[in-house]
């Protein structure tokens, strides 16, 4: 049994447990956090509570994870570009096409299977057996730098980092048309698409707050290069906040209506810059994963 002990601020005052734990705990599926707290592994000032309670501005909510049941996903000896490796942590450059973790319809071929091979089996167990070492994660198709964690604690640290936001998380994208300004924000809510359930979309009901800084790199036919600093870490949220101010991202083809002009897998997305506090030496780090090449060719076809 891992156990967690959280202390709530002023900010989290009124918040439902089971959304607090969400926003703390972003890997962990909201029905998997509120099946913890109807199994009574939710504490809350050592008092065991339901999900409709509050929290307090100065709460103390223990959180016990069970261990990870026997590991079934099988590892493979699929080659990593690593950008960086110790003890607790590795960073690696995820080509596209390339899953995240295993899940339905993609139990082989994933990061996972290629990070339980070069890890020996040395990852954290907080995300149970489909997901070990995975603290956070990119889309299938989107290129970049991305951490995983060879222990609890080290999971730990960067989960906490993760909920405060205080992760540099930026982006490089090529989204339709010009932009009117050089840079913004896009402030607003995400959730699952009121209709198609695969979907993520702007939700001011039931949505999680998102933000997006955005910045316009260089300007070029019909189209613009632009950087994307997350500060949230929703779902799809830089896809889904660019094609709601009618920017989506050339190659999107769930979030975007035009017909896109050139060959492409996926959108044109990439994770290019990673920075934390290391877990144990506590110093701040930062890592960069060079544009792939499609990006790069792309790039120069829409400058000639």
């Amino acid at each position: 049994m891992n156990k967690i002990v959280l202390e709530a601020d002023g900010e989290d005052e009124g918040t439902r447990i089971d959304k607090y734990l969400a926003e703390s705990f972003q890997d962990l599926s909201r029905s998997y956090l509120q099946k913890l707290i109807k199994d009574e592994q939710i504490i809350v000032n050592e008092k065991i509570v339901k999900a409709n309670y509050k929290i307090g501005a100065n709460d103390q909510i223990t959180v016990m994870i069970p261990d990870p049941k026997v590991l079934e996903i099988l590892p493979e000896n699929i080659p990593l570009n690593i950008l960086y490796e110790d003890e607790d942590v590795i960073l690696v450059n995820k080509p596209k096409g390339m899953v995240v973790h295993p899940a339905a319809g993609h139990y082989s071929g994933t990061l996972v299977n290629a990070l339980m091979y070069h890890c020996r089996g040395n990852l954290s167990g907080i995300n149970g057996v489909l997901r070990p070492g995975i603290v956070h994660r990119i889309d299938r198709d989107t290129t970049g730098v991305l951490i995983a964690c060879k222990n609890d604690k080290a999971h730990n640290s960067l989960a906490e980092q993760l909920r405060v936001h205080s992760i540099t998380r930026k982006y490089e994208a090529i989204c339709f048309h010009l932009f009117p300004e050089p840079e913004g924000t896009i402030d607003a809510p995400i959730g699952r698409h009121p209709v198609d359930r695969k979907k993520m979309a702007i939700n001011r009901v039931n949505g999680k707050r998102a933000v997006t800084h955005y910045r316009v790199l260089e300007n070029l036919k019909g189209f613009s290069y632009v950087e994307c600093c997350l500060e949230t870490g929703r779902t799809h949220q830089i896809r889904v906040h660019m094609a709601s101010i009618s920017h989506p991202l050339l190659g999107d083809e769930v979030y975007c209506n035009a017909k896109t002009p050139y060959k492409l897998q996926g959108q044109t997305l990439h994770a290019r810059v990673l920075g934390f506090i290391h877990p144990s030496t506590g110093k701040y780090m930062e890592f960069e994963a060079p544009l792939p090449e499609y990006f790069q060719d792309l790039l120069i076809k829409l400058k000639a």
